[in-house]
């Protein structure tokens, strides 16, 4: 675990950047060992935008923001052939998705042929133009905000789509000792420090590459598994929610909680992934994979209160 402190000192130089936002800090960092993407959620003024861009500052890696209108082209994110007339003929100019860090500023304000250019990328780190398929950078990861209540001039996100993250991480209002200190940096003038590169591209990938042989005991990924299950059989393990859930998870999500289980562990500290881990991440894993029924909408109940009560009905090895 040779880069482990390494990733470890980044996440706590985040923190002097942005106030608050633990969870959110520490999922950013998660799927930045994961090779996954995140997708966030929360009202304007909650620093989506400002977390992803300290977490590019804290590496060397390309990073480009794009701001995702009603207009946009699939070749404004891929790039496209241009003719060049002095060559008589066509060259390919690279599109921002080339870069390694992402930044999907409002991703559902982008039409279906947008976010299906998006798909094959997030996908296969790939993107095919004109018959012609080119790799993405090793690094390659999507970080796309979105507004939970403004409605007007978005697109909802395919399930499909939905499905290509590795998180969803919904925010909320921070308490207000942190919202007083917000406002005693902003006054100082000091707000949103910069945030000095700490790791190279070599190191984050040197770093996947432990995540990856962090120990999962046999007995925890049959409870990630049953755990998934659950969500399939709700009326098994949580009879009075029987008919709450439309569809459950796809096995796209076991996977996704044993990864992020292991980047959570490895950001701890630890070598081995234990029940808190999988605990923690489950939820952001969960959330976007499970749709609910008309009587779920109907009485008011809420995706993240069935995980919860899950997490509480299957029982812990």
């Amino acid at each position: 675990m040779q880069n482990q402190a390494k990733i470890i000192a980044l996440r706590q130089s985040l923190a002097h950047t942005i106030v608050g936002q633990t969870a959110l800090l520490d999922r950013l960092v998660i799927a930045l060992l994961c090779g996954g993407h995140v997708l966030l959620e929360g009202l304007p003024g909650l620093a989506k935008t400002t977390a992803v861009k300290a977490l590019a500052g804290a590496v060397h890696a390309r990073f480009q923001r794009i701001q995702f209108t009603p207009d946009l082209l699939p070749g404004d994110l891929t790039g496209s052939d241009i003719y060049n007339p002095q060559q008589g003929s066509f060259c390919f100019v690279e599109g921002p998705l080339f870069h390694e860090i992402i930044l999907a500023d409002e991703i559902n304000r982008a039409p279906a042929k947008v976010q299906s250019a998006l798909l094959e990328a997030m996908q296969e780190h790939q993107i095919t133009v004109g018959g012609v398929t080119r790799a993405l950078p090793p690094l390659f990861m999507v970080m796309a905000t979105q507004n939970p209540l403004e409605q007007a001039g978005t697109y909802p996100l395919p399930e499909a789509q939905l499905d290509r993250f590795l998180l969803h991480v919904e925010l909320d209002y921070p308490d207000a000792e942190d919202e007083l200190r917000i406002l005693q940096r902003d006054r100082a003038g000091a707000a949103n420090p910069p945030t000095p590169p700490r790791m190279a591209v070599a190191e984050v990938l040197a770093a996947r590459a432990e995540v990856e042989q962090m120990h999962l005991d046999s007995a925890l990924e049959r409870y990630i598994v049953t755990l998934v299950g659950a969500t399939r059989q709700l009326g098994r393990w949580l009879p009075q929610y029987a008919d709450m859930l439309e569809v459950g998870a796809s096995p796209r999500a076991s996977l996704a909680i044993a990864r992020a289980a292991c980047g959570h562990a490895y950001l701890r500290g630890r070598d081995y992934v234990s029940p808190d881990d999988i605990h923690a991440i489950a939820p952001d894993c969960l959330r976007h994979r499970i749709i609910l029924s008309f009587n779920a909408r109907m009485e008011k109940v809420s995706r993240n209160a069935l995980i919860a009560a899950l997490l509480d009905a299957v029982p812990v090895p």
